[in-house]
């Protein structure tokens, strides 16, 4: 797991963050119809039926179109390659859809919420792991393959992404990943300055102190 992750999830726990995520690094149509202003970061603790608990990293739900219909957002930040990652989501996915459950919060027709699995990571060699839990079982004969339990999660490798783009410029979340690939002094100095420079006015006070924590983290002191 990634040694920063305190830091990582007090990051994500402020609404400008996720709302910079979804906007930045979510290729989809159906984001336009999401009501960014109702960000809100849900309880992410759950205990099982045989009384294991499992402390999510952060989740988030916010509303789609004019309906309550709720769109959660697993985070699992990763700096090693988990290669049964989809399984360990398949689990956490789970334990979220038994307590939604437990507490009737169905939306409105009786359903469970769908929920966007993504994984964060940040590590120097590139993810090779399966990002769909089928790819993981082994192909079974006839109508047997049906019946396998199927999920999807959603990759961020920050190695492969172009955070120099024109649209990350005033994207906190690229400003994140611009600030671990700096090499050296200088290009981190010149990172931490522009974010300094971008979080100035008082209504960003709390995401400036944690990007402060971070980078404190990240830096040893």
């Amino acid at each position: 797991m990634n040694t920063h992750d305190p830091s990582y999830k007090l990051l994500f726990s402020h609404p400008q963050m996720v709302r910079d995520l979804l906007l930045g690094f979510i290729d989809e149509a159906w984001v336009a119809d999401l009501d960014l202003d109702t960000l809100e970061q849900v309880s992410g603790s759950y205990v099982s039926d045989d009384l294991r608990d499992r402390e999510d990293d952060i989740l988030w739900r916010v509303r789609f179109r004019d309906r309550w219909l709720y769109l959660y957002l697993l985070l699992e930040f990763q700096s090693t390659v988990d290669p049964y990652m989809a399984v360990r989501l398949l689990t956490y996915l789970g334990l979220l859809y038994q307590d939604l459950i437990k507490q009737q919060a169905t939306t409105e027709t009786g359903r469970l919420p769908p929920v966007l699995p993504i994984v964060l990571y940040n590590g120097k060699s590139s993810w090779t792991a399966a990002t769909e839990l089928l790819d993981l079982i082994e192909p079974a004969p006839g109508r047997l393959r049906d019946y396998a339990p199927r999920l999807k999660y959603l990759l961020l490798d920050e190695g492969t992404i172009d955070e120099s783009a024109p649209w990350a410029l005033r994207n906190l979340v690229a400003a994140l990943f611009r600030l671990e690939k700096s090499q050296g002094p200088g290009p981190l100095h010149d990172a931490v300055s522009a974010l300094i420079d971008w979080l100035a006015a008082s209504e960003q006070a709390s995401v400036r102190r944690a990007f402060t924590v971070w980078i404190k983290k990240i830096s040893g002191t």
